[in-house]
């Protein structure tokens, strides 16, 4: 067995999964939370139990420390040098990148040069990964791109109609994100569907983030987020797609610098905006619930906005196997999935089981009735044992 630890740091936190690979079993996971700051969390999950210890947390490199310290002292691993490898998930990997790779200077220089797409992100991730390559010397390293999947897409689907020289010059197109995510649950998918030679899916990654994403025969053709993550589909803060000119109108009418707008589209917009409740599905669902009309207005804008983004990909696919329910509210908002597939129902002659929607697991399954001619599935995302694949097949391990 191979043991990969799979990393996802954050400008003050840092994920983890240590698997045994290739059976994709989770030895131990946690997070360390609030680095920097004057009290920080780190928690670590095994064997079924929980330990949470708060103390500061000065910076990455003694998040890592304390980490692999952990490992040993709850003899979770003998020695440090039973960790084969390390997988790093990157934001950003811009047009170098169309699939994960083994990390080396050049790479790593590239994307600390594509932190200008990713400012608060792949400086952060480059930080987790220079503490894990100094505390395991010896160790390789992978990287998994976010925006890699994505890179199948042709110029017909991620150019902006801009002038041209912004694309050759200053790189601005649609990258989308969350790619480690769609790629696994689309190969889950396809598997679900017995491995046709042909494929159609649509995967709705829907959680505080979201995005949706386009796949053919295992590539993405399109996805929903674009230049940046707040392109697209309505998320719990973000405001997807709007008219460009609401920009400079709300900064005259509301005195606010550019930046200060985008603030305002980034964290103050989408569930929680148009609710004025929560950016918090669950929230807004008790709402819904109790009629409130904010949260009814919420829910249903929500569902029409992922669903005419499921009517363009059914187009631009022509037509669809699978439509997947993925991601915290994908996996989890059942109201929230039976509003979707309500507005296409009719097109696209799909229906749920309500009872099966309503049933809670965390397995996958599928949620349509047998006479749907869409399967409509609900696929818990896994971008740990992703990244962790990944690491395996390019270290030949």
């Amino acid at each position: 067995m191979t043991k990969v630890m799979a990393v996802n740091a954050g400008s003050s936190s840092l994920k983890f999964q240590l698997l045994n690979m290739p059976a994709e079993e989770v030895i131990t996971s946690g997070v360390i939370e609030r680095i920097g700051l004057d009290e920080g969390i780190f928690t670590i999950k095994y064997n079924g139990e929980k330990k949470t210890k708060k103390c500061p947390i000065a910076d990455h490199t003694i998040a890592v420390d304390m980490l692999l310290k952990a490992l040993v002292e709850e003899k979770i691993v003998d020695k440090l040098d039973e960790i084969d490898a390390v997988g790093h998930r990157i934001v950003h990997g811009g047009e170098y990148f169309n699939d994960s790779v083994v990390a080396d200077e050049d790479v790593v220089n590239k994307v600390e040069e594509l932190s200008d797409l990713a400012p608060l992100h792949n400086p952060a991730n480059l930080i987790g990964y220079r503490a894990f390559k100094k505390a395991l010397p010896n160790v390789q390293h992978v990287f998994a791109f976010d925006t890699a999947f994505h890179q199948t897409m042709d110029n017909e689907r991620f150019l902006y109609a801009l002038p041209y020289e912004y694309y050759t010059d200053l790189k601005v197109r649609k990258y989308g994100a969350h790619g480690t995510s769609h790629k696994y649950v689309s190969g889950q998918a396809i598997e679900m569907l017995g491995n046709p030679s042909d494929s159609k899916v649509i995967v709705c990654h829907l959680g505080n983030g979201a995005s949706i994403s386009a796949v053919r025969d295992g590539k993405c053709i399109d996805t929903s987020m674009g230049f940046t993550p707040l392109a697209g589909v309505m998320m719990g803060t973000r405001s997807g797609d709007v008219d460009p000119s609401v920009m400079p109108y709300l900064c005259e009418k509301l005195q606010k610098t550019p930046n200060e707008v985008l603030d305002i589209y980034n964290k103050k917009s989408g569930m929680l905006g148009v609710s004025g409740i929560s950016s918090d599905s669950r929230d807004i669902e008790d709402a819904f619930n109790n009629g409130d009309e904010r949260a009814i207005l919420t829910s249903n804008l929500y569902a029409r906005i992922v669903s005419k983004y499921i009517g363009q990909y059914y187009v631009e696919l022509g037509g669809c196997d699978a439509i997947v329910f993925t991601a915290g509210v994908g996996e989890n908002a059942a109201y929230l999935r039976k509003l979707i597939v309500e507005d296409i129902a009719e097109a696209f002659n799909v229906t749920l089981d309500d009872k099966l929607n309503d049933t809670r697991s965390s397995k996958n399954r599928i949620i349509s009735t047998d006479d749907s001619k869409i399967k409509v599935m609900i696929i818990p995302t896994n971008e740990e044992v992703m990244i962790a694949r990944d690491t395996v097949r390019l270290l030949n391990l």
